[in-house]
């Protein structure tokens, strides 16, 4: 049966990485990815009808992640388009099921089933951004931080005319950065936390001193207040976003002062939430990461509890884009020496000089996490009559009532207020609610891990890989 050595999901810094490695070390390498071009949330680039050199503004190391792009583009199969909807195992092989958009007939698109079989996996399925509800998060206007910069990257668009920046984390400032220079008015950046950073880490915030001075440079030129312990706490208009109230928090995030704000857009970001729905469909150990969400275990190489099955990038922690890479690659080494030959110059196994700066990037990302936390003080700023899911439009005190039904944790609430069982399936709500229900989020265990539609699956042929 005609099969890859290696099929990877993902095409981010860490799946282009770990396939790029595999593909030079011999194997037969093929990459799947739901967007349109390589690049995946961190090197999202705009449509090629715009001038390159707007690119370079936006991204850091996009130079070199585009020669990896171009010389795997020789080396290996790549399926953009394909969103992966399922991994099963199939004798001693593993079967990736996803689905691809045609031309169907009178040119309607038309979902088909591709299935491709491999000896090797590896997961580089990154993450996406964690939500906190609030009184009116679901006004128009309101968007998530990563969302704003998706637009800025993938179509040098800006999200608003008067935008405000909120949450919590690093991310806040290239989003603000970015906005700055498209011509937007940032009016504030409000960072929920203190201003401290990463003080108690002098030499890992050394590393990126440089760029963090240049984000303060810009907001600097453009007159963007940067203030801390502050947090946006409801949005404000009658069908659209008009204003929002910002208060001054405590360390614990409780209100001790409100204003208002005037603004059309908000940006807001918590943080991000690892994508791992593929390796608990698989069955590979799970653990928590310091911030409490759902990560894939995983062992020096990049191993995870089930053979032939790898993960690297956010999937194992959410930590940038380098260590993302970093990893891939100690992936790709890894399943080279397993199936193949390493490539020329390099041992049978991962250097230690690769694993001594992987450990060095996750003793900086574990110390993002513990300098930029998300408090329970949020949970007081929601009333009974806030939006919780708004897939379902679930409130708070529908929340409650479960609960006060005998609801003990989300899984309980979610059978009985029906949050978390719409079309995105709990990746918005699920971490607020498991923090209402007192608990840290649990792993996915969905059967599908992307929606696909019941025409697709009647296509399905596993007897005929594609």
């Amino acid at each position: 049966m005609n099969a890859y050595d290696l099929v990877v999901v993902g095409g981010g810094p860490a799946g282009v990485a770990g396939a790029l490695t595999a593909a030079q070390a011999g194997l037969r390498v093929a990459l799947l990815d739901s967007g349109a071009r390589l690049g995946g949330q961190y090197f999202r680039h705009l449509p090629a009808s715009f001038h390159a050199s707007r690119e370079g503004m936006l991204h850091h190391g996009l130079d070199r992640f585009v020669r990896q792009s171009g010389t795997l583009e020789r080396l290996a199969d790549l399926r953009l388009g394909h969103q992966v909807w399922a991994v099963t195992r199939q004798e001693e092989l593993l079967a990736v099921h996803a689905v691809m958009t045609s031309d169907g007939p009178h040119g309607h698109p038309v979902e088909l089933p591709v299935v491709l079989r491999t000896r090797a996996l590896l997961i580089a399925t990154g993450a996406h951004d964690r939500p906190l509800p609030f009184p009116g998060w679901d006004l128009p206007g309101v968007l998530t931080a990563g969302g704003a910069q998706a637009l800025l990257k993938g179509n040098l668009v800006a999200a608003g005319r008067r935008v405000v920046v909120a949450g919590t984390g690093p991310f806040l400032l290239p989003v603000a950065a970015g906005l700055a220079r498209s011509g937007t008015r940032v009016a504030e950046v409000l960072e929920a936390n203190g201003g401290l950073g990463l003080a108690g880490h002098p030499w890992l915030a050394l590393s990126k001193a440089g760029e963090a001075a240049g984000y303060a440079a810009t907001l600097l030129r453009h007159r963007v207040p940067y203030r801390t312990r502050h947090a946006v706490v409801a949005a404000h208009g009658e069908r659209e976003l008009t204003h929002v109230s910002v208060a001054r928090i405590d360390r614990d995030w409780r209100i001790r002062a409100t204003r208002t704000v005037e603004c059309d857009t908000l940006a807001v970001g918590y943080g991000f939430v690892p994508q791992i729905d593929l390796a608990t469909q698989l069955g590979c150990d799970t653990g928590h990461d310091l911030d409490g969400s759902p990560i894939v275990t995983v062992d020096a190489s990049q191993s995870t509890s089930v053979p032939g099955v790898y993960a690297a990038g956010e999937p194992t922690g959410v930590g940038g884009a380098v260590l993302s890479e970093l990893e891939g690659r100690i992936a790709g080494l890894a399943i080279a020496a397993e199936l193949g030959t390493p490539p020329a110059g390099e041992p049978p196994a991962v250097p230690g000089l690769l694993l001594r700066r992987r450990t060095r990037l996750r003793a900086f990302a574990r110390a993002l996490q513990q300098a930029y936390p998300v408090q329970d003080g949020w949970q007081s700023w929601l009333a009974d009559d806030t939006l919780v899911c708004r897939c379902e439009e679930v409130t708070l005190g529908a929340i409650r009532e479960a609960q006060r039904l005998g609801a003990t944790d989300a899984r309980s609430i979610k059978l009985l207020a029906r949050p978390g069982m719409g079309w995105c399936q709990g990746r918005m709500c699920g971490h607020a609610v498991a923090c209402l229900a007192g608990q840290a989020p649990q792993p996915p265990r969905r059967p599908l891990a992307q929606p696909i539609t019941l025409g697709a699956l009647e296509r399905i042929s596993d007897d005929k890989p594609n």
